[in-house]
């Protein structure tokens, strides 16, 4: 309840920083610039702000030798690292910056230590710093790295005293492996020069003389090797001579004696493989899984793997003997939704993970395999909203213009508070190689409880979680096939008696963002208007200008610009190329330090479609990167979106 009430509290504050005594508008956060942004009403922040004052935790870790959680949560502007000492017990916060902490990882052994992963405005060039939780100088930080290169996939040794990871520090575009001391930052020594940036540590073995190493070249494309640290060679496992596959999470067993990983190889999903080190000898442990394995965690002792698998958008976790495959004890039976951290407890019983549903945002739980006791560790709140009345996607399936099948979750309001013909709001995931899932819909619950707004998130081709044949269906010369499967999707929303096919928007982010360019370059005659966040308006100055680290990747999904037929072609199918075909309203939302997708992405495309006469509105945020993190901005993006979609979605001012 105080926590509540500290929340709720610090709402109202950041309400009159923002709202002066006499306005009627809300006044945007000093780092955000409003270009045509439509003006917030106050009426709309007393409406919709309970549905910003949700809160997520998400598992990281165990305590070494307490059953305690380390968890990521917000109570102010950013993610923070907390303990939570018992289920449900208070959160206590640990790092207190001003900056998001994306990750925290802590010292195995004697956990004297956590080492967590932090950048800048968004600019994702994370660095890492060492928090200590013991000694005199407690609740002291160091910084581990640089401050300059990107820093990345941290593991630490089995024994605690060293980490691996990836960085750029030699160049500032090849993500050499390095190793460190966090006790002594001047022990770092690179040990692994690679070239390009898709390198990253798996695992080390358990008497710390080997890495297991990911090289991956595209989703679909990836390799393992084995560095023996002594001599510095590194041995090639898998995926190297052989067709290409995509190859993950290297994981060691107790002994050493073999890897586990995941595969595609032989198979449309990925499967879970035992790779024998010295005979080569392979099993395949999943082959009963016509569905991709997203993670799996071996318990302390090596006999049980808890396994993640992706069931058409949803996660389902089996316990099952390493040796065999086959379930073992108590099988663990959880919501529809996502999970995510998996962490064995060293007590080798309790299972730590975050689950996110549609009916919860993200929180802590475990689960002991021993009793089967299913505990919940946090309950996040939600702005004192009764989450069991939020909506639940059902999944529809619709044809494509080639007969291939697309799929959607689709949230629908309440029929008894809403009847009649809904509008639409149709939300695009980015990646391309990502997927919509049934998480918790966060904000957007406020258009399906209040406004009576109806969401409709497909996996179009080139989604995960379909197969591998699915994911490489709109690469290359194939790009604009996903947009053609948006245009299915809008003949489908209006086949449908609910919803109303004359009042359709669109949103999206990163890759969603170019999808929503694209959808209304090809279909402004069917959609009233749309929302683009940090998306890429033309492909050939996104692929010339994003970070030196992910160049080669992007390549290999979207083509190389360099090649004169691939450029034509990029351009061609380019937004930005055709902006004077967009006849709707539009909105561009950008963080101005984007690596990713960078700013100049977002001006020029504001530019292009201003001088084609039509009408597009720009906010852009200066202490942002990649989409907005710190609160107070991602409240006014929000309700800046909402007023947009109020006047030219639904065509009013009033909920």
């Amino acid at each position: 309840m105080r926590a509540r009430l500290v929340a709720q509290m610090g709402w109202n504050l950041a309400l009159l920083s923002l709202v002066s005594v006499h306005a009627a508008e809300l006044a945007p956060p000093a780092a955000l610039k409003t270009d045509g942004v439509p003006p917030v009403p106050q009426e709309l922040v007393r409406t919709a702000g309970r549905y910003l004052e949700f809160r997520t935790a998400g598992f990281l870790g165990w305590h070494p030798h307490r059953r305690e959680m380390l968890i990521s949560t917000r109570f102010a502007e950013t993610p923070q690292l907390h303990w939570v000492d018992h289920p449900l017990g208070a959160r206590q916060q640990v790092t207190f910056t001003p900056e998001p902490i994306v990750s925290g990882e802590i010292q195995p052994g004697s956990g004297s230590y956590v080492v967590f992963s932090q950048d800048t405005g968004g600019g994702e060039f994370f660095q890492l710093h060492r928090l200590d939780l013991t000694g005199a100088d407690i609740g002291n930080t160091t910084l581990l790295t640089d401050g300059r290169s990107r820093n990345t996939g941290l593991r630490f040794s089995h024994s605690g005293e060293r980490i691996a990871f990836s960085s750029t520090r030699r160049n500032g575009r090849d993500s050499d492996l390095w190793v460190m001391n966090p006790a002594q930052p001047d022990s770092a020594k690179q040990v692994l020069e690679v070239s390009g940036g898709g390198w990253t540590v798996g695992d080390w073995s358990p008497d710390g003389t080997q890495l297991a190493v990911l090289h991956q070249v595209s989703i679909n494309e990836a390799s393992l090797h084995l560095l023996d640290l002594a001599t510095g060679s590194l041995r090639p496992v898998h995926g190297t001579n052989s067709s290409k596959a995509a190859f993950g999470e290297p994981r060691f067993t107790s002994d050493g004696s073999a890897l586990w990983f995941t595969s595609d190889q032989g198979s449309e999903f990925l499967r879970l493989f035992r790779h024998e080190v010295t005979s080569g000898k392979e099993t395949i442990l999943t082959s009963n899984l016509s569905w991709d394995v997203e993670a799996f965690e071996p318990s302390p002792d090596g006999r049980v793997l808890a396994i993640v698998s992706n069931e058409d958008t949803s996660s389902v976790l089996h316990l099952v003997d390493a040796a065999t495959g086959k379930p073992t004890g108590p099988q663990p039976h959880l919501p529809l939704g996502v999970i995510s951290g998996l962490r064995w407890h060293e007590n080798g019983a309790d299972l730590g993970f975050s689950l996110s549903h549609a009916n919860s945002p993200s929180d802590a739980y475990s689960f002991d395999r021993k009793s089967g006791a299913l505990t919940r560790w946090t309950r996040s709140e939600t702005g004192g909203l009764d989450a069991a009345h939020f909506r639940t996607p059902t999944i529809e399936r619709t044809q494509s213009f080639d007969g291939l099948a697309v799929s959607s979750l689709v949230y629908r309001p309440d029929p008894a508070r809403f009847p009649g013909k809904r509008p639409v709001l149709v939300i695009i995931h980015g990646g391309p190689e990502s997927e919509s899932r049934p998480l918790f819909q966060g904000r957007y619950n406020y258009h399906l409880q209040e406004l009576g707004v109806a969401l409709v998130v497909p996996n179009v081709r080139g989604s995960a979680g379909y197969g591998k044949t699915f994911l490489t269906l709109d690469n290359g010369f194939r790009r604009e096939d996903s947009v053609k499967d948006i245009g299915a999707v809008l003949d489908w929303i209006k086949s449908q008696p609910d919803l109303d096919g004359a009042r359709i928007g669109v949103t999206g982010g990163s890759y969603g963002g170019y999808m929503t360019l694209a959808t209304l370059t090809h279909f402004s005659d069917r959609v009233r208007c749309g929302v683009d966040v940090v998306g890429i308006s033309n492909f050939v100055t996104f692929l010339e200008s994003t970070q030196e680290y992910r160049r080669d990747l992007r390549r290999v999904e979207y083509g190389d610009e360099r090649d004169p037929a691939m450029r034509k072609h990029l351009l061609e199918i380019s937004p930005s190329t055709h902006a004077d075909r967009i006849r709707v309203p539009l909105m561009v939302v950008q963080g101005h330090n984007d690596p990713r997708v960078p700013v100049t992405e977002s001006v020029q495309m504001v530019k292009a479609v201003r001088a084609a006469g039509g009408t597009c509105a720009y906010l852009e945020a200066a202490d942002e990167g990649h989409g907005f993190q710190k609160k107070r901005n991602a409240d006014y993006q929000f309700f800046s979106s909402l007023e947009f979609w109020r006047q030219h979605l639904l065509g009013d001012r009033v909920p």
